[in-house]
């Protein structure tokens, strides 16, 4: 409820203190448990097979996870200070407390912890969450948070952020968010279809699908990037000291990855040209084309040498056909039918 005179706020909600978000830690846990699937299989192959294997496995699902992970991350642009600041409204009471603030693409997070935790009697440890994306009301969860009797310094810096403050915050960063959030989940598709392709015939098109995801995770970064650059600058004044943002560790998590992606997709292009039978030895795809090379012409398979050699002869093959002699037969003279030996007439005495 809220407080009127010397009374103070109550926060009657739970204290979340997981930490970190919950739905970038399922990503992780998933992720890690096809590792580990992928791991279980690792054995039953024989070779260097094994070895290039466990490099594109490894390499491919730590990119999945990456664009992933980042799309739900909340620590684009992060701070943290230790200041001396006050606690509860309408009280003169301050307390000595480490606060956070972690931007993401969604919306805010702010931490207050007390140092140490257990003061004025009460454990201080706060992590509230504010939200702008499309469908939620970051007004509404402001208005909330003030029933609800949240801290001073939380209040605070969610007020910077609402839609209403002079700072600006709110429009920029909802904008640069959303349309970053849309750029990742197209990276995440190119990085899908990468590894539809690499499985197959058509390592090139696999090596474009790899390069275009690391280019729009470029993007990405930088449509976020945009939202810092051309906001104008707003003080967060804590106390006696003020609370300066940095890219976090999604941000450079982002740009490691689609740098990472934009690399190996080069690699796979200048070695599909210039080696592509070691690029097929790497991907696991040169004992496809034995198969079909052993392959008889009625299967689908390449023609014998020896037929091959008499089909691409530019000279005429001259065959041979060993014929018989037959003699020749006698001529035959025709048959003449036997006459009948013609009767005299009898005379008439």
């Amino acid at each position: 409820m809220s407080a009127f005179g010397h009374t103070f706020p109550l926060y009657t909600g739970p204290k979340p203190i997981f930490p970190m978000d919950t739905t970038s830690a399922v990503i992780i846990i998933v992720f890690l448990t096809l590792l580990v699937t992928f791991m279980a299989i690792l054995p039953g192959i024989r070779g260097k097979t094994r070895l290039f294997w466990l490099l594109r496995v490894v390499t491919s699902l730590f990119i999945g996870a990456a664009t992933l992970a980042v799309n739900f991350s909340g620590e684009w642009s992060v701070g943290w200070i230790n200041t001396n600041t006050t606690y509860k409204a309408f009280s003169p009471v301050r307390i000595n407390a480490e606060v956070g603030l972690q931007i993401g693409l969604r919306g805010i997070n702010i931490t207050l912890t007390g140092i140490p935790v257990q003061q004025l009697n009460e454990t201080i440890d706060y992590n509230e969450q504010f939200t702008w994306y499309f469908g939620r009301n970051y007004a509404k969860e402001y208005i909330e948070a003030l029933e609800k009797g949240v801290p001073d310094p939380v209040l605070y810096l969610a007020e910077k952020f609402a839609p209403n403050s002079p700072c600006g915050l709110h429009r920029q960063y909802r904008l640069a968010g959303h349309y970053a959030s849309a750029i990742l989940w197209v990276a995440f598709l190119c990085w899908l279809l990468s590894n539809v392709l690499f499985s197959m015939p058509a390592l090139i098109y696999g090596g474009y699908m790899l390069l275009g995801s690391g280019v729009f995770l470029i993007l990405s970064l930088i449509f976020f990037s945009t939202a810092i650059t051309l906001t104008p600058k707003c003080p967060f004044h804590l106390g006696s000291v003020s609370l300066n943002t940095y890219y976090g560790l999604a941000s450079w998590i982002t740009l490691a990855t689609g740098l990472l992606c934009i690399v190996l997709g080069l690699a796979v292009m200048v070695m599909h040209r210039i080696q592509p039978d070691r690029l097929k030895i790497f991907f696991n795809q040169n004992g496809m084309e034995k198969t079909k090379k052993m392959a008889g012409p009625e299967e689908g398979g390449l023609l014998s040498p020896r037929y091959r050699s008499i089909l691409e002869s530019p000279q005429d093959q001259d065959i041979t056909l060993s014929e018989s002699p037959t003699e020749e037969s006698p001529m035959e003279k025709p048959i003449r039918p036997l006459e009948e030996p013609q009767k005299e007439p009898e005379s008439s005495l």
